[in-house]
C-alpha cells in the first residue's frame, strides 16, 4: 500500500482534461446564452464547413454519440436553423442544409468561443499558442482526423 505518490499534475493527460473540462464549461455558459447545446454548437459549425453532411457524420467528426447529435439535429431543425434534404442516391443518408438563420447564430457562436480562446490564452505569448496551437492539431489529427476540416490548419 506505500506506493510512492505521483502528482497527477505531472501527466499530460491529467492537464488536457482539466483545461478542457474548465473550457466545456466556459463554453456551455457562453453557448447557453445563445440557447444553444454543445452539440447544437458543434452540428452548426461543421455545418458551416461542410454543407450537406448527416447527423451521422457530424457525430462521427465531433466525437459526440449519433443519439445526442440526432436529439441536437431535431432541434435546430425545429428552430429553423437547419433543414433535412433528400439524398439522390442514398435514402439512409440526410443531407442537413444550414439555413440563413442558422448561419448567423453559427457566427454569433463563433465570435464567443473566438472570445473565450483570447482569454483562455492570454497567459500566453504568440509564439506560445502557435506552439500550442501546432501541437494539439497534430494530435487531433492523429486521434480524430475527422474532427478537422477537410482544408487543413486555419
Amino acid at each position: 500500500m506505500g506506493g510512492t505518490h505521483v502528482d497527477p499534475s505531472a501527466r499530460i493527460g491529467y492537464l488536457a482534461w482539466q483545461v478542457t473540462h474548465v473550457m466545456g464549461a466556459r463554453l456551455e455558459r457562453a453557448l447557453r446564452s445563445l440557447d444553444l447545446t454543445t452539440a447544437q454548437h458543434n452540428a452548426l459549425q461543421h455545418l458551416v464547413w461542410t454543407p450537406g453532411i448527416s447527423a451521422a457524420e457530424t457525430a462521427r467528426r465531433t466525437g459526440f454519440t449519433p443519439q445526442s447529435m440526432g436529439a441536437a439535429v431535431n432541434e435546430l431543425v425545429d428552430r429553423g436553423l437547419l433543414v433535412r434534404r433528400e439524398h439522390p442516391s442514398n435514402r439512409r443518408t440526410v443531407p442537413l442544409v444550414i439555413t440563413d438563420k442558422g448561419v448567423e447564430l453559427a457566427e454569433r457562436a463563433r465570435d464567443a468561443v473566438e472570445r473565450l480562446d483570447r482569454e483562455a490564452l492570454a497567459v500566453l505569448t504568440s509564439a506560445e499558442r502557435s506552439l500550442v496551437h501546432s501541437l494539439l492539431y497534430r494530435m487531433l489529427a492523429e486521434l480524430n482526423p475527422a474532427a478537422l476540416p477537410p482544408s487543413g490548419p486555419s
